[in-house]
């Protein structure tokens, strides 16, 4: 093994992953299953996953930002017409990375989930689709993370229509 290899390997991985919008049971949830099997990239929810180094069974933790009640349709046409709604940054554990729509994005040159604590404390938490949503989320955790400025604008761009 080499010595950069070794260096690489030693660091905490960073992803990015799409998600399918949560919604309401019925017509919204239609609409949103099918924005995210079209790939339409802005009607999908974006999360950061942190693969740390020393995690016990490559367990993965994975953190977000959405409105605090996601399936409420007032919570869901307050934020569509552009109002500020409640919001909330969740951290759960994740068995395995997703298989579909999760792209690494680089690696961490400190303990990852120190610094992903560290970010949300900061992090404002009222939400406001296309100004302080889960893509401006992603952005910043995943450049707070890695120094990788703008990282979904790139992925978009390279990788539009793949899956």
């Amino acid at each position: 093994m080499s010595l950069t290899s070794l260096i690489t390997s030693s660091r905490d991985e960073v992803y990015v992953a799409a998600v399918p919008l949560r919604a309401t049971t019925g017509p919204a949830q239609l609409f949103t299953s099918t924005a995210y099997s079209l790939n339409l990239w802005d009607l999908q929810h974006y999360m950061v996953i942190i693969k740390p180094f020393k995690s016990p069974h490559s367990q993965a933790l994975v953190y977000d930002f959405q409105p605090r009640d996601p399936e409420n349709i007032l919570v869901a046409v307050a934020a569509l017409s552009g109002r500020k709604v409640p919001g909330v940054v969740l951290m759960r554990k994740l068995g395995k990375l997703p298989n579909r729509k999760c792209w690494f994005v680089g690696y961490s040159d400190f303990n990852a989930v120190d610094a992903a604590s560290k970010f949300n404390e900061r992090w404002e938490t009222d939400l406001r689709i296309g100004h302080h949503d889960c893509r401006n989320y992603a952005n910043g955790l995943v450049e707070y993370l890695t120094g990788e400025k703008a990282v979904l604008e790139h992925l978009r761009e390279s990788s539009y229509g793949k899956t």
